[in-house]
């Protein structure tokens, strides 16, 4: 009896295994067979049936074999410009030896016979999409729940494999009709209204930083910012700066992604530059008095109430951070994303290892989540050594990007910070200058933008009030430009703002 317990033991985990796995249900997986004979019979008797949903159905949205080997011939044909019909997808079949494997011409003259009409093809397609994307995700859980139940598989490769596999299977499900240009353009005119209303000129989200606002007026949405700079520029500061003047000045829901400091590093400096007291009294080092704690408590009253997300999470993937985006956008209404920095993201497992390829992957997901959510997300982004092996000022290029060139192509925007003081300049007024260098604008100019660092609150602030004056001209161009557009439309055009 007691040699017998442990068999009952084994057979009693592989049990449970199975019965985790749902192996041993007996239910048929989602499929609708009745509608793939019908879609099926539809193309062999309809011409022009096959384009409309080439784009749309693969081999494997069909459950029946049979049904996915004749479909495989329908697409092979189609791609060839051949006609499919009957007797074209027989010889196709036959080609490949599969004819009578699928119950030979027969069973397509029967297929002919049950076609659908073609007015419902749209319909059964989505219907065949659908058990098929059921049937994925199934499959998806089954391979989860195995790898789930290897002990050395980690933690972290199970998550990011899963993640992947799902926002594949979403894209399949995602994909965006063709839009006519009259859609298009009452589009353009609904945000062309919001855009008048606007007071400060601005088209996107405002930074707070006006001579930047000038070239951008504002972050875009669906745009990916790259501001690159070498280590100890201020990188971080100069985004944190940021997001909280979005988020405190203009009540703009701002989410920032730390992937090197924790959270409250971040709010201590936020804390130094919003109250202006000596950093080693918000770091701990030196006591702060009772008046120190007054100025505290009332000069951080509007950042504690800002909308202002922060998320700390280190060696943060790809795939976690789509999902959290997509998170903060659905439910805090967030209008713009700041990464800290791109270097320290994870891309797919299947790329560990290949560092250029990852962070090319990384970059090119990060611009895909920019236009999914429709908001501006900017990444920090380190630059190579090579600036500090350059000769004379030592300016930032686009080719100095690190790991990869693929950011320069997929960025929007790409902004280096320049500070000459670093490099040991001897002019005292240089000393604090920092050059904001727009090298790429795929949608406006480039150019270089004054600032200064403040060292001691840990913080860029905008150099002269030029700045301003460059915003304003700016207004005053593009309002006499408007005007004069809609006087050569005439009558052709009624304004819909009149």
């Amino acid at each position: 009896m007691e040699k017998a317990a442990p068999a009952r033991t084994r057979g009693s985990r592989k049990q449970k295994e199975v019965e985790i796995l749902g192996l041993e249900a007996g239910i048929k997986p989602p499929q609708a067979i009745d509608i793939e004979e019908a879609v099926l019979g539809t193309l062999l008797i309809e011409q022009d049936a096959i384009a409309e949903v080439m784009d749309e159905l693969n081999p494997d949205c069909f459950y029946k074999e049979a049904n996915r080997k004749i479909f495989k011939a329908m697409s092979s044909l189609a791609a060839n410009h051949d006609p499919v019909d009957t007797y074209t997808v027989a010889n196709e079949l036959a080609k490949t030896g599969d004819l009578e494997e699928i119950g030979g011409a027969s069973y397509l003259s029967s297929l002919s016979l049950k076609i659908g009409a073609a007015a419902h093809l749209d319909y059964h397609t989505k219907v065949l999409l659908q058990k098929f994307i059921q049937r994925e995700m199934i499959s998806i859980s089954i391979g989860m729940q195995k790898d789930a139940l290897n002990d050395e598989m980690p933690v972290d490769d199970l998550l990011n494999t899963t993640q992947q596999k799902l926002f594949n299977l979403s894209d399949k499900n995602m994909k965006r009709d063709t839009q006519v240009a009259q859609d298009v353009i009452n589009e353009v005119i609904e945000d062309l209204q919001e855009v008048q209303n606007r007071t400060d000129g601005l088209s996107g989200v405002a930074s707070g930083y006006t001579g930047i606002d000038s070239y951008t007026l504002g972050w875009q949405p669906s745009d990916l910012v790259i501001i690159a700079a070498r280590p100890s520029m201020g990188k971080t500061a100069f985004v944190l700066t940021m997001a909280r003047n979005m988020a405190v000045e203009y009540h703009t829901p701002v989410a920032f992604f730390s992937l090197e400091m924790s959270s409250k590093q971040l709010m201590k400096r936020l804390m130094i530059s919003e109250t202006g007291l000596v950093s080693e009294k918000i770091k701990g080092g030196v006591k702060m008095s009772m008046e120190d704690w007054d100025v505290l408590n009332e000069r951080i009253t509007r950042l504690s109430s800002s909308p202002l997300y922060i998320d700390d999470t280190p060696s943060l993937s790809i795939f976690e951070f789509r999902s959290k985006a997509r998170k903060l956008v659905a439910n805090h209404g967030v209008k713009a994303i700041i990464i800290d920095y791109l270097q320290l993201m994870v891309g797919p497992p299947e790329l560990r290892g290949m560092r250029e390829q990852e962070v090319s992957a990384i970059s090119r997901s990060l611009k895909a989540i920019a236009k999914d959510l429709q908001v501006p997300i900017i990444a920090l982004s380190q630059l190579s050594r090579a600036v500090e092996t350059r000769g004379g000022a030592k300016i930032p290029q686009l080719s100095d990007l690190r790991e990869s060139g693929a950011i320069e192509q997929d960025a929007d925007i790409v902004m280096f910070i320049h500070r000459p003081g670093y490099y040991g300049v001897e002019d005292p007024t240089q000393k604090d200058i920092a050059n904001i260098i727009i090298a790429k604008h795929r949608n406006g100019a480039v150019g270089e933008v004054e600032m200064k660092f403040r060292n001691s609150e840990v913080r860029f602030v905008d150099a002269t009030d030029a700045a301003l004056e460059n915003v304003e001209s700016y207004m005053q161009l593009t309002e006499s430009r408007a005007n004069a557009q809609v006087d050569d439309l005439g009558s052709d055009l009624e304004a819909p703002w009149e």
